[in-house]
């Protein structure tokens, strides 16, 4: 992160992964499932599902729709977050490519 000081402010500049600034084991795997997280809440709203309903489709228990559309998603694999989104009629398109540092990063492009 890069500091810099804006009107007599310490301002730091984030990384683009907020679980990664505050140095949080999992960073990418944390940033990768709020992602899809954020993408069941919309298709969820958009279909105007109640959460029973929303959990019958996804093939999840009503309370754990509830805690996942609070951002509690510590119980649910990465997996199991693109299954919920298949069933809520959602492709998801895996991508691999040669890293351009040693070491490869995931990420999650939404469109």
């Amino acid at each position: 992160m890069k500091k810099r000081v804006l009107e007599g402010i310490e301002v730091e500049t984030g990384s683009g992964n907020v679980f990664a600034d505050l140095g949080l084991p999992d960073a990418e795997k944390l940033k990768i499932k709020s992602g899809l997280v954020i993408e069941i809440t919309r298709a969820v709203r958009k279909l105007g599902l109640t959460q029973e309903e929303a959990g019958r489709r996804m093939g999840v228990p009503q309370p754990k729709v509830s805690a996942l559309l609070r951002g509690d998603f510590a119980n649910l694999s990465e997996r199991k977050l693109m299954e919920c989104l298949n069933r809520l009629g959602y492709d998801i398109e895996i991508k691999v490519k040669p890293a351009a540092e040693p070491v490869g990063h995931l990420t999650i492009a939404i469109g």
